[in-house]
């Protein structure tokens, strides 16, 4: 199988691609309903006449999701273990340049954090961190892990890239899905928002999903970060990416997020292509007709009317409650320990919930139960 970056090379996105303006209904009809979607059908799908009848779109959207995901929305909560990083990713608020608190939790202050996220029912956490390998590593990470385990049936992690044998040793640990993120599909691009750092590794973070795989997770999760290129073009990579990982790893639940930057507070950085709530509503609708069965995350980055309206429609994950910086829940100063961005949707988790609830679909607290045997009897 050729490997994706070859794909990747092989093949040019043009803005003015005369696909992208396609205005005949007809013919974007017959592309969404098409079962083998071409390249060609993924941009008619993306074109203007899609754009101005996105009905057609949110109906399909809404019964494709109900027939492979029925009325359930899957929860889960981020925690962030660190805000040290090394790498100068010019539109993080944990950029190594910025003069911010940086704190990494010990495993006390990461017990107090599971213990009160656990009293409020969830039961799927995200553990993020930045990328300082030198505070972070994985020891340091596979007894996160196990410590979180007596607290939360399902682990997942949102971390830098490791190679297989690492990814293995998370795995062994206990988490069972890993959320990396390509930014942009763009090397040009990629290259001069990330000048600094391990991170500025183009291919080493393209290929970290199929490591990932490889190593036995059970979700993989792949996303680019809106504003960074021209969106259809970004967009239809993700799209591809995640078809070949679909079908080079079948056994592996495939899942997508596509967030919109969110500048840090007090930074210079202006994302040089806006993405509007409409474009964001037309991806969402777009990602279930052309992959019908893989997840999408819908995070609390974005507005409490928008998140609520995308119930139905698409999205199947959902974060509540979100604090982006380290010991965010438990620590009476959000901003004593820097954080990566400010969250949209401040609701509290039961108001999530109930949301949810008044949609008449119901929030799913975990997808799946570890067998736990040595795991959890092992010592923290």
């Amino acid at each position: 199988m050729k490997a994706f970056s070859e794909i990747l090379d092989e093949i040019n996105i043009k803005e003015d691609d005369p696909l992208f303006y396609n205005k005949n209904v007809d013919l974007l009809l017959t592309s969404m309903n098409k079962e083998n979607k071409s390249l060609d059908d993924i941009k008619i799908i993306l074109s203007t006449a899609a754009r101005d009848n996105l009905t057609f779109l949110r109906e399909k959207a809404e019964k494709l999701t109900r027939i492979h995901f029925g009325k359930n929305i899957q929860l889960y909560i981020p925690i962030y273990l660190s805000s040290e990083c090394i790498n100068s990713c010019i539109y993080c608020g944990f950029n190594l340049k910025r003069k911010i608190p940086r704190k990494t939790l010990s495993f006390e202050e990461a017990e107090r954090e599971f213990e009160r996220i656990a009293k409020t029912g969830m039961k799927h956490i995200l553990l993020l961190t930045g990328e300082a390998p030198e505070v972070v590593d994985i020891s340091y990470l596979e007894r996160m892990i196990k410590l979180a385990l007596k607290y939360f049936p399902q682990i997942s992690l949102e971390i830098y890239p490791f190679d297989t044998e690492r990814y293995k040793r998370l795995v062994d640990s206990g988490a069972t899905g890993l959320y990396i993120y390509q930014e942009t599909y763009n090397k040009n691009l990629y290259a001069s928002y990330h000048p600094y750092g391990p991170k500025s590794n183009f291919e080493f973070r393209l290929e970290a999903p199929e490591r990932a795989a490889e190593a036995g997770f059970k979700f993989v999760g792949i996303g680019i970060l809106l504003g960074l290129d021209f969106w259809k073009r970004d967009f239809i990579f993700l799209l591809l990416h995640a078809a070949y990982l679909m079908k080079k790893f079948w056994q592996t639940d495939i899942g997508l997020s596509f967030p919109r930057i969110i500048p840090p507070e007090n930074s210079n950085f202006i994302p040089p292509y806006s993405v509007s709530e409409k474009e964001l509503e037309h991806m969402i609708y777009a990602t279930r007709i052309i992959l019908e069965n893989v997840g999408i995350s819908l995070s609390t980055r974005e507005n409490a009317y928008f998140r609520d309206k995308m119930i139905g429609y698409g999205v199947t994950r959902m974060s509540a409650g979100s604090k982006t910086n380290p010991g965010g829940y438990t620590l009476s100063d959000e901003n004593s320990t820097g954080s990566q961005f400010d969250v949209c949707d401040r609701r509290s988790i039961p108001e999530v919930i109930n949301s949810i609830i008044e949609k008449g679909y119901y929030p799913v607290f975990k997808d799946w139960e570890l067998s736990f045997n040595s795991v959890a009897e092992e010592s923290i």
